[in-house]
């Protein structure tokens, strides 16, 4: 492309999508209309629960027309214990137009707690496959990895938080010129949720990336930049023990190497594909 500060605020905006990607959500079944998870940014230390699986559509709009939007779904490994999702990012770059992104396939590992727990954390390890074209821009053109650290600490019945920390490791990643280098990504995040009613909850989610992009064989370009995000969700238990809980939020970019801001659009549906 021959702008690697323009190529390195594309990298971080795809890069802090993918990290929306892989969210969880858990819903007891004996609690009607009760939303537990479904943040947006910050991911949450609930595994699916047994015989539950979910399917979460997210896009993202940036003020400059460019949009992300990624659909996952998670399925339970006989219990909570363990998780397996996959992620699958669809990206529109201006002057490069539409296509995939590299897709994630990811497990998850409930650590500690339960979701009657005060404490919970899942750690969560991802294969990112070159599925994307990085000479539009849309992919790092070899296999990543990464692992998070989501923590979840309720603090009362009506405020929960959420914790991240993460890396993404792309050995020999290419830009869109050809030229490759190892980059590292790091991730710091919190969230705090306040359930203002069983069904209606309002949220805020602060997210910090320090990334790295390749300007040239074997070099690399730092970039840090940060968001903070106000948002509300709501919940729908329809028959079939189908929930359906929609969100809305806005992204405000801060520090001056942060990107634009974005409207953020969420959408899940959970419901059982097996009786227990």
């Amino acid at each position: 492309m021959g702008q690697p500060g323009h190529h390195l605020s594309i990298t971080s905006r795809a890069f802090l999508f993918l990290l929306v990607s892989p969210l969880t959500a858990y819903r007891s079944p004996l609690t009607a209309v009760q939303i537990q998870d479904n943040s947006f940014l910050i991911e949450e230390a609930y595994n699916q629960e047994r015989g539950i699986v979910q399917h979460i559509s997210a896009f993202e709009r940036a003020d400059g027309g460019d949009w992300a939007y990624s659909f996952t779904q998670e399925w339970p490994l006989g219990g909570i214990r363990h998780q397996l999702s996959y992620t699958i990012p669809v990206e529109n770059i201006e002057g490069f137009g539409t296509g995939l992104g590299d897709v994630a396939l990811n497990y998850r590992y409930q650590l500690t707690g339960n979701p009657d727990a005060r404490t919970v954390a899942a750690p969560r390890l991802s294969l990112l496959l070159p599925t994307g074209d990085e000479a539009e821009g849309r992919g790092a053109g070899v296999v990543g990895f990464q692992v998070d650290l989501p923590v979840t600490l309720v603090l009362s019945n009506e405020i929960v938080t959420h914790w991240n920390a993460g890396v993404t490791l792309t050995p020999s990643a290419r830009n869109p010129l050809g030229q490759s280098a190892t980059t590292s990504d790091l991730k710091l995040g919190a969230s705090a949720v306040w359930l203002l009613r069983p069904s209606f909850n309002l949220l805020v989610e602060a997210l910090w990336l320090s990334t790295r992009a390749v300007v040239g064989d074997g070099q690399t370009v730092g970039e840090k930049t940060g968001y903070l995000s106000p948002g509300v969700r709501m919940a729908f238990d329809l028959a079939g023990d189908l929930q359906i809980v929609p969100g809305l939020a806005y992204t405000f970019a801060l520090g001056p190497e942060s990107n634009e801001d974005a409207l953020f659009l969420y959408l899940s549906f959970e419901h059982p594909f097996s009786r227990q």
